[in-house]
Parts: C-alpha cells; structure tokens; sequence
C-alpha cells in the first residue's frame, strides 16, 4: 500500500508539474550529453596520440650545399661523409633510439615529388636542395628533447626537428573544443540544478495540504519527503536515457555515417562502440542520482515537516 501510494504521489507531482519536469528532462539530457562527448573527447585525444606519437619520428636535417652557400645555417660546410656517419653511430649508441633511418636527397626529392607534385614550387625543385636526414625513431616519444640537445648545432647537422609539434595544434585545437563543451555543460548543469530545485519547491508547495495531513497522522519526514526526490530522480533518469541516445545517434552519424568522418579521414584512429557504450553507465548514474540529491537538499528548506 505504502509503495502504491508513493508512486501515485509521483505521478500527481509529475502531471501537476508537466512543463517543468520536462524542462528538467531537457536540461540534464543536454548538460549529461555534453559531459558524455567531453570524456569521449578526451579520450579520443588520448586515443590518437597514442597512435600517432608511436608512429611519428624525429628528423635530424644536414646540411647541403645551398644551406652553406646561405652562411646562416650552415655556417661550417655542407655535411661531410665522416661527420654523417659519426652521427649515425652517436644515435644508435642512444638507449632511446629505436631505430635509425637515413634518407638521401634523391630519396627526399622523390618523396617530395609525390607528395606536391602538384604544386607550383614543385616544378622548380631540384634533388641537390633537398636535404638529406636522419629519420630517428624513439622508444619513448616524450624524449625528444635528450636528440635535439645533442645534435642541434652540431658541425653538419641544420635543424633538429619533432614531428609530434605539427600534430601538436590539432591536439591543442581539440582539448580546446573540450574545455568549452565543459564550460557548456557546468552552465546547463547549474540550469538543470535550479530548474530540478525551483520543482521541487512548486510541488511542495502544492502539496503543502497533502504533506501537512501526512505528518499529523505519524509520517516519517523520509516517507513524506519520498515522493519529491522520486520525482527529481525519475525526470533525471529520462534526462540521462535522452543524453545516451544523443551520444549513440552523435557517434553514429559523425563517425560511421551521415558525416562519416572514419571514411573522409582514413588515417584517424576514432574511438569505437566499446569506449561509447562504457560511458553510458556513468552518464544514466549521474542523471539519476544529480536529481535526487539536489531534491533531497531543496526539501530540507522548502518543505517543512
């Protein structure tokens, strides 16, 4: 009976407050959804640094002759054979070297070639300006700083270059797309908040009657109060239910179809089903429990029993 009398005490509040709850459902499906795509964010930066800073190498440019003959860079010669393999043998002796790679003007004219072979500057280019290099592969991509310490400057060596700094503004580009989508979703929690509190207060004050008769005839605070927070919770639960679907749809017509991002950027390891689902759980928790505790806290001052 007790039960009974519970649930259609929620479905009274509910009917009562119809605009409301669904104003709630909205703002905690939008606030979750946004949390949910901000930790899918982040994981697929992570995702994607660790697929591409194992696949990236660090590139130790020579010399060549048009870098001596402009006297900046180069102010000691073009690279000589002794002092390109001195370099070769200083790199395998590192412990962080993985391997090395040398590749020849021709080999970098080639590359090149196939690479901007469209390009007007292309046509003009001649193998001698190309540089040769060492192509360095590191056990641990964080390490760069001990090659370029000991190579950049040296007699032959141009420049010293990591190729992790030119992924390095598309990472920053979305960890900053991250950090707004938390902006967003932190303002359209505290409007889900007041929104669940302004409820509450309007269904405990309709209900004032109801719960004053309650608390005459021996109800527990907790038992009165039962019904508000079952309301919150279950307006919450619908909330999070929407935000799960708005993650499913989102991944599926961003990555998979519609937008079909997997198939336009081929070489970008997206995330799969696996790391959405796992957020799920989360999301259906908070939707559920934010409500019901924000409901509890509201009642100890609008609802005086």
């Amino acid at each position: 009976m007790r039960a009974q009398f519970v649930l259609a005490e929620i479905g009274v509040g509910l009917r009562r407050n119809l605009t409301m709850t669904f104003a709630v459902i909205i703002s905690v499906a939008l606030s979750l959804a946004l949390f949910g795509g901000a930790l899918l964010m982040r994981e697929q930066v992570s995702t994607m640094k660790d697929y591409w800073y194992d696949k990236v190498n660090v590139s130790i440019f020579l010399c060549n002759k048009a870098d001596a003959a402009d006297g900046v860079k180069c102010p000691k010669g073009a690279v000589t054979a002794q002092q390109k393999d001195q370099i070769k043998v200083d790199l395998e002796k590192m412990d962080i070297v993985e391997t090395v790679y040398y590749e020849s003007a021709d080999e970098a004219f080639k590359r090149y070639k196939e690479e901007y072979g469209d390009t007007a500057i292309a046509s003009v280019i001649t193998p001698d300006q190309m540089p040769e290099s060492f192509r360095v592969k590191l056990k641990d991509p964080e390490k760069y700083k001990v090659v370029a310490t000991a190579f950049a400057g040296r007699d032959g060596v141009e420049s010293v270059q990591d190729q992790r700094d030119i992924l390095q503004n598309l990472f920053d580009l979305m960890n900053g797309m991250n950090i707004a989508a938390l902006g967003v979703m932190g303002l359209m929690l505290v409007i889900a908040l007041m929104l669940i509190v302004n409820t509450v207060r309007v269904s405990a004050f309709s209900r004032r009657r109801e719960t004053g008769i309650m608390r005459l005839v021996g109800a527990s605070s907790f038992y009165i109060q039962m019904p508000f927070i079952m309301e919150a919770a279950f307006a919450g639960l619908l909330g999070g239910a929407v935000a799960c679907v708005l993650l499913l749809v989102g991944r599926y017509f961003l990555i998979d179809h519609g937008i079909a991002l997997a198939e336009k950027m081929q070489l970008v390891n997206f995330i799969g089903w696996d790391a959405v689902f796992a957020k799920l759980p989360l999301v259906i928790a908070i939707g559920l429990l934010m409500p019901a505790v924000a409901a509890f806290i509201a009642l100890r001052k609008y609802l005086k029993v």
